[in-house]
């Protein structure tokens, strides 16, 4: 396969509004990628029945015409863009490409062309628009000359655009010689019978195949019916409805819960649903997983036959979840993702974890880590840069050996933590890691792995962290006074708070340490110390000893002191601060600081009542650290200054 040229930034178009992607052309066909993951179209030169080039605002338009009527765009190209993929295309693929003009008159007076699925209004013989026959929902007659066509409501159309094409509504007088009628059949009617003929629609709505009811939900959370219709999927709650189509259905994931009564079924859309200003790219449903049922599908034995052959059944019995992705697999043609090799050390499927405050379940797959039920995410690991194992929390507290949190860091830039894994399941999802050929970062001139692994193997809480003897030891036995490389506390949790300088004058205070003085009036030019050293004298910036310009001297950070407790504050801002990153990619450290107090400040007790939850937690395990802390015998190393007195 020669390949062709590549274009960036090239809109797909369709009924939902355009995506951005990458385009290439190739001597097998084309390839087009959704931005940032997700859709993608491949198309064999076999399957290429017509080329076509179109002037549209601000750049080109290529259309592919394909064998079984579909008809993509792709829309971004410049001017000398056309020359290099026509010449590519005669070269390679054995097309040439047909230019077609677009109308810009205004008028809406014009002739109708159908050719495969797709309608096109020309003025002129230029074209003025042009529609997927595929969408079309339903046709009506009003009157004798008025024929509407309806679209198919899809609530993923307003994930891109605000605006999606609903209705389109189309006069043909009497006098039509394209769609020529007669008394009892006018040329309306023939033109309406024609479009019913070829985007094989009804009158009516359509009938669902298979009802489920009362399938609990857990994004977008609440209870539903769900229903399965030919074309699209319907759930519909008390408080919102959504409406589906198969085209927007990605994959489909079927996830046990280990140890639990419960199986996730997930089906990932692209574009996403939309309820409010949340995007839900994953619809997350929950089935009992021992509940058998059994169902009868409304399809005709003909299609059953014909159009659903090797892909339906008249009826089904089995386990709830097992039936419901059948049905689902067979309608909307979208394959399925069950757990692959990876084993916990409960033989489940997955480990526990937590991911930007909320505890769930992170499932190892073959190409990816599914962590849910909320927020639901999905990592390829084709878009993971590396993985680094991390000790958890990097603090002094025996508790922290208990656990581990794993860094998955992506292309893009951008990071996924998740926590709070149980430290039996390192081995398991190291050897797991490793076996899918991902990079494991390492930090310094030590393997992290290492590190963490001498940790979590060791089971007797109260014995010497083998992490800090290393250090000790680098040191020729002293305790160093650099920052532990391997895990820094700024690395632990993507924006708490780990500045020392505002809290070393309380950490001091709360270990026992007494509070630095100033000294008197008459001393005012010797530098206040604590009284736990030995008074020595320090040049100021300028170099002189004696400046009228010193500062007090700090006292360095005990670095097995327990990490500082967090208020509630802290842990909703590290949840909603990456949230407004996304949205807002262009906004300033201090813009994003801004927006978080202010939606901080906006939230009902209730609404805050989990972080506050969080924040007593954490405040419970600094009290009990800090008793540790203080019984045992501190060493620290102040400077230049003796630890005696």
């Amino acid at each position: 396969m020669t390949d062709g040229p590549l274009f960036n930034n090239i809109l797909l178009g369709g009924r939902g509004g355009t995506n951005p992607g990458q385009l290439r052309v190739h001597s097998g066909g084309i390839v087009w990628k959704k931005q940032g993951g997700g859709k993608a179209v491949e198309v064999d030169k076999g399957d290429i029945v017509g080329v076509t080039w179109m002037k549209v605002p601000r750049s080109f338009q290529i259309g592919f015409r394909i064998k079984d009527g579909l008809f993509y765009k792709f829309t971004g190209f410049r001017e000398q863009d056309v020359s290099s993929v026509t010449n590519f295309l005669q070269n390679s693929i054995g097309i040439t490409p047909e230019e077609k003009q677009l109308s810009v008159s205004g008028r809406n007076w014009g002739e109708i062309d159908l050719s495969g699925n797709m309608l096109t209004f020309l003025v002129g013989s230029k074209q003025a628009f042009e529609v997927s026959l595929a969408d079309v929902s339903q046709t009506q007659l009003q009157g004798k000359n008025e024929v509407v066509l309806e679209f198919h409501v899809d609530d993923t159309t307003g994930a891109n655009e605000k605006d999606s094409l609903m209705e389109l509504s189309f006069h043909i007088p009497n006098s039509n010689t394209q769609f020529v009628g007669d008394e009892t059949r006018p040329s309306a009617q023939v033109f309406r019978d024609k479009i019913v003929s070829m985007a094989d629609v009804g009158t009516a709505g359509e009938e669902a195949v298979v009802m489920f009811e009362g399938i609990a939900i857990l994004t977008p959370r609440g209870r539903y019916s769900v229903e399965l219709h030919p074309s699209f999927l319907h759930l519909q709650g008390q408080a919102n409805d959504f409406k589906i189509q198969y085209g927007s259905v990605m994959r489909l994931f079927l996830l046990p819960k280990s140890n639990q009564p419960h199986t996730f079924v997930v089906v990932t859309l692209d574009p996403p649903i939309r309820k409010g200003q949340t995007l839900y790219p994953h619809i997350v449903l929950q089935f009992e997983t021992d509940y058998v049922i059994e169902r009868s599908l409304s399809v005709s034995d003909d299609l059953l036959a014909t159009k659903y052959k090797d892909r339906l059944e008249a009826s089904y019995k089995g386990l709830i979840h097992e039936v419901f992705t059948s049905i689902l697999r067979g309608l909307s043609g979208a394959k399925v993702t069950r757990p692959g090799k990876f084993r916990s050390c409960q033989d489940g499927y997955a480990v526990k974890s937590s991911l930007k405050a909320e505890d769930g379940i992170l499932y190892p797959l073959e190409k990816s880590f599914f962590f849910l039920p909320k927020p639901p995410t999905l990592i390829l690991h084709d878009e993971i840069e590396y993985v680094e194992f991390q000790r958890h929390g990097a603090g002094g507290s025996s508790v922290s050996s208990h656990y581990f949190d794993l860094l998955v860091k992506l292309r893009t830039e951008s990071e996924h933590l998740f926590r709070n894994i149980q430290r039996n399941e390192y081995h398991n999802l190291f050897n797991f890691i490793s076996s899918k050929g991902l990079k494991i970062m390492n930090l310094g001139e030590a393997q992290t792995t290492n590190g963490v692994a001498a940790v979590l193997d060791n089971d007797d809480d109260d014995a010497v962290d083998p992490h800090l003897e290393r250090i000790k030891n680098a040191a020729g036995g002293e305790e160093s006074d650099e920052e532990d490389e391997d895990f820094v506390a700024e690395k632990d949790d993507g924006g708490s708070p780990t500045d020392d300088s505002g809290e070393e004058e309380s950490d001091a205070s709360e270990s026992g340490d007494e509070k630095e003085k100033p000294a008197k009036k008459e001393a005012k030019k010797d530098a206040a110390v604590p009284k736990s050293s030995s008074s020595s004298k320090r040049k100021s910036k300028d170099g002189d000893e004696d400046g009228s310009k010193k500062r007090k001297q700090k006292k360095k950070k005990d670095p097995n002191a327990p990490k500082r407790a967090m208020p509630g504050f802290m842990f909703f801002s590290q949840t909603e601060r990456e949230n407004i990153k996304k949205s807002n990619p262009g906004m300033s450290f201090t813009d994003v600081a801004k927006a978080v107090g202010e939606r901080w400040k906006k939230m009902t007790a209730e609404e805050k009542e989990p972080y506050e939850s969080m924040a007593r937690a954490d405040q419970k395990r600094y009290k009990d650290a800090m008793a540790g802390y203080k019984n045992a015998p501190t060493n620290i190393d102040s400077g230049n200054e003796s630890d005696s007195e």
